[in-house]
């Protein structure tokens, strides 16, 4: 990492909530998604990035929201970088705070925008950040992450989420992502092929491969690589070392785990195992 950018990362005690704050430069990210609800506010600067199939534009002031399991890649738009703060939060915990909120059970927001130009917004991120990063008292954390919530889903979402991955396309192409997906699923582990996935769905190569494309946003290759990154993500929060998690979420050993995960996520492993 350049002299010049910076990572801090933190995860909240006792809640399925990480939050990252950083500046970069000459970073890029590769095409990834994250299993959570994610929302970033873009603090200096300016960043690009493509998702929902068009290239968009997060300067300062204005906030990002990705639906879970949503593809996205990012940049900096200009040479002097940018800083930002992205919070990740469980889906599970959207549900509860939002049935808290209304007093009956609440289904999964769907987010159509990913930049929202709204300074309330903002105020209200920021605040959610600050109190992970500082970090605050475990209360003063939970009140902003309810205030956070409540507000980016009233402002920000358009409907219920029915299923918290990327909305599918009807008809046998989506059968068929579906069912590659429940493979990949419980398979990702394994040095699965295209002729393997082919024969397990019950369709050709070339079928599988666009039908996945289509209604996941991702390459099948791309998708296993996410689980097997979220799966060493959990080892490593677990305690467990680099080298171990590596291994043991499929990754060749841990220089190929480590150079995916700052693809994806914009840190080392090593920074995200120190994360307090």
């Amino acid at each position: 990492m350049a002299e010049q950018e910076w990572v801090t990362y933190r995860r909240m005690a006792h809640r399925p909530v990480e939050v990252m704050h950083a500046h970069f430069e000459r970073h890029v990210y590769h095409l990834h998604s994250h299993e959570t609800y994610s929302f970033g506010l873009t603090e200096f600067g300016a960043q690009s990035f493509d998702c929902r199939g068009a290239s968009r534009v997060s300067a300062a002031g204005m906030v990002m929201a990705f639906n879970p399991d949503e593809p996205h890649d990012g940049h900096s738009t200009t040479e002097l970088g940018f800083t930002y703060s992205i919070v990740h939060i469980g889906s599970e915990l959207i549900t509860d705070l939002l049935s808290d909120q209304t007093g009956r059970p609440t289904g999964l927001p769907l987010f159509a925008d990913p930049v929202l130009p709204d300074p309330l917004l903002s105020s209200a991120l920021h605040r959610l950040c600050a109190s992970l990063i500082q970090p605050a008292t475990e209360l003063a954390a939970d009140e902003a992450l309810a205030a956070s919530v409540a507000a980016m889903v009233r402002r920000g979402a358009r409907r219920p989420l029915v299923n918290s991955s990327a909305a599918l396309h009807g008809g046998a192409s989506a059968d068929i992502a579906r069912r590659v997906r429940a493979i990949l699923d419980d398979r990702y582990l394994d040095p699965l092929s295209m002729d393997d996935l082919a024969e397990a769905s019950g369709c050709s190569r070339f079928a599988l491969y666009r039908a996945f494309r289509t209604n996941y946003g991702l390459s099948p290759s791309d998708y296993q690589r996410l689980l097997r990154l979220r799966a060493a993500r959990r080892l490593i929060a677990a305690g467990h070392s680099v080298a171990r998690a590596a291994i043991e979420s499929g990754f060749a050993d841990q220089a190929h785990l480590t150079r995916w995960f700052r693809r994806c996520y914009g840190i080392t492993p090593g920074i995200y195992a120190t994360a307090t």
